[in-house]
């Protein structure tokens, strides 16, 4: 083992933003390390960072958070309360069900329930 995860970081625009909605999503208290730096320490895991970077989003993230929820349609209406937007059908495959959606700075996350 080389180390653990001690916090897992996304770029953007408006941290402050996406730490208020991340901290809807996940739990926790928005908080503010330095303008270009917010956090949310989300219960039951590992620190959520918002980083702010000079560039915009511009393709596919290459890694995204699953959120396990127990009800795909409800947790979709909440998301999208909050700032998500749904991006295409829920889906089901022997993995279990879920629905992709981006948050309000378009970074892809899906929430899920496992098979």
């Amino acid at each position: 083992m080389i180390g653990r995860i001690d916090e897992v970081v996304i770029d953007c625009a408006e941290p402050a933003v996406l730490a208020t909605f991340w901290a809807g999503v996940l739990g926790g208290v928005p908080a503010v390390r330095d303008p270009a730096w917010h956090y949310v320490d989300v219960p039951g895991f590992t620190r959520i960072a918002l980083q702010r970077v000079p560039e915009a989003k511009t393709v596919k993230n290459r890694l995204h958070l699953d959120v396990v929820v127990t009800d795909i349609a409800a947790a979709t209406r909440a998301a999208t309360e909050l700032g998500a937007t749904v991006v295409g059908d829920a889906h089901s495959d022997t993995a279990g069900s879920f629905q992709v959606l981006l948050d309000p700075e378009g970074n892809e996350w899906c929430v899920v329930i496992p098979a």
